[in-house]
């Protein structure tokens, strides 16, 4: 199956069976999905999901943590992954954002970099949840799954998945293939073992026809 045909095939999976697929991590407004997206690298949602209510009701907008200090938010964040640096990037990130901004999160992705925790990835996140641009995030999820699907052609680095996947994906979908990538690289696709028995794509993923048919077949020779 060639790379048009597979691309074809997954828009058409994932737009009939999750049209509306979205982020896990629970948000309210653009500041919200933020700050939960910086504090999201290397930890889990469910983690994130965990700490945030409390974060927010103490600093509510980038005002009231701009006011704060990396020391204060640290108590807020305490059990996510890297606090001390999360802390620091938080506060920085609000100050900047007052002072270079004028406490508007910007649209576009280079303005978006210039803010400390934010890399292409949380660029991207924002860029096209938010201000719904034809942009796509490349975390680990979305860089084995497209891989293994077969939408990226030795792709070795994030930005060359990214550049792909832009490329092949429809314009109107890359927001929401963000998302399909992520959830199905979460619970099905998963890096040590995927879960090819119970995946309903296997008819178009490069992963199946390259690597567990030649050992099905193996199995079965008499």
């Amino acid at each position: 199956m060639q790379k048009k045909d597979r691309v074809k095939a997954f828009v058409e999976y994932f737009s009939t069976h999750q049209p509306d697929a979205q982020t896990e991590l629970n948000y309210s407004n653009s500041y919200e999905l933020l700050v939960a997206v910086i504090l999201s690298a290397q930890c889990t949602d469910k983690r994130i999901n965990q700490i945030t209510p409390a974060l927010f009701d103490k600093f509510p907008d980038a005002y009231s943590l701009a006011a704060s200090s990396p020391e204060e938010v640290f108590t807020y964040i305490r059990s996510v992954s890297y606090p001390n640096n999360k802390a620091k990037h938080l506060v920085g990130m609000a100050r900047l954002l007052i002072s270079d901004f004028q406490g508007v999160i910007p649209s576009s992705i280079d303005d978006l970099q210039k803010l400390p925790g934010v890399g292409r990835k949380t660029a991207n996140v924002i860029a096209s949840v938010i201000y719904d641009a034809p942009a796509i995030a490349v975390d680990t999820h979305v860089f084995r799954v497209a891989n293994r699907l077969g939408l990226t052609t030795r792709a070795t680095t994030p930005f060359a998945v990214e550049k792909q996947l832009v490329k092949y994906l429809p314009k109107e979908t890359l927001g929401v293939a963000h998302h399909w990538l992520i959830l199905h690289g979460r619970y099905i696709c998963v890096a040590r073992s995927p879960k090819c028995n119970i995946c309903p794509i296997t008819s178009f993923c490069k992963y199946f026809e390259k690597q567990v048919v030649p050992s099905l077949k193996i199995i079965n020779v008499p």
